[in-house]
């Protein structure tokens, strides 16, 4: 495997094992032959070994690490869905789950005022203005959260993370 493919792996690993529905599709656990947490502690072995990382270097950069996956889920999801089970539903409106981030409660929110075929579109902008500035917010974060894993890493470990899509 070229290690373009293999960062590339890594960053899929890293996306699918940190992520809630992708994690609760599997009902076996988290990935081929294996439980969510071996699933996870491949995937981190093997991103420790692509940075080059010890195991104490590694107890420096993991709580950055999972920090800058979490805000880019929450920065960038789509918000809860429709049809089809996209927002974890089954496109049932009658049943919601509950936001995990503030970017989730105003898709939510959005969401239920779309549905609402009465809605004024003083309510909608309102409702989508709202949803703009979680994202924006969380991006923010996102970014912070990006520089202070950056500042620990070598040049040759900034590179590494930026071909997995963790940093920009």
């Amino acid at each position: 495997m070229t290690g373009l493919c293999k960062i590339l792996t890594v960053a899929v690993i890293a996306a699918a094992a940190t992520t809630p529905a992708l994690g609760q599709a599997n009902p076996g656990g988290g990935g081929p032959g294996g439980n969510p947490q071996q699933f996870r502690q491949r995937m981190e072995d093997r991103l420790k070994a692509d940075l080059g990382v010890n195991e104490d270097e590694w107890k420096a950069l993991q709580p950055r690490v999972e920090k800058v996956m979490e805000l880019q889920r929450s920065a960038f999801m789509r918000g809860p869905g429709r049809r089809g089970g996209r927002g974890g539903n089954g496109g049932d409106p009658n049943q919601s789950l509950a936001p995990s981030t503030p970017v989730q409660a105003k898709a939510q929110d959005l969401q239920k005022v779309l549905d609402n075929k009465d809605a004024k579109p003083e309510e909608i902008k309102a409702a989508l203005q709202a949803l703009r500035d979680a994202r924006a917010q969380a991006r923010e974060e996102l970014t912070k959260a990006q520089g202070d894993l950056r500042d620990l890493l070598t040049t040759r470990q900034e590179s590494v993370l930026v071909m997995t899509g963790l940093l920009d």
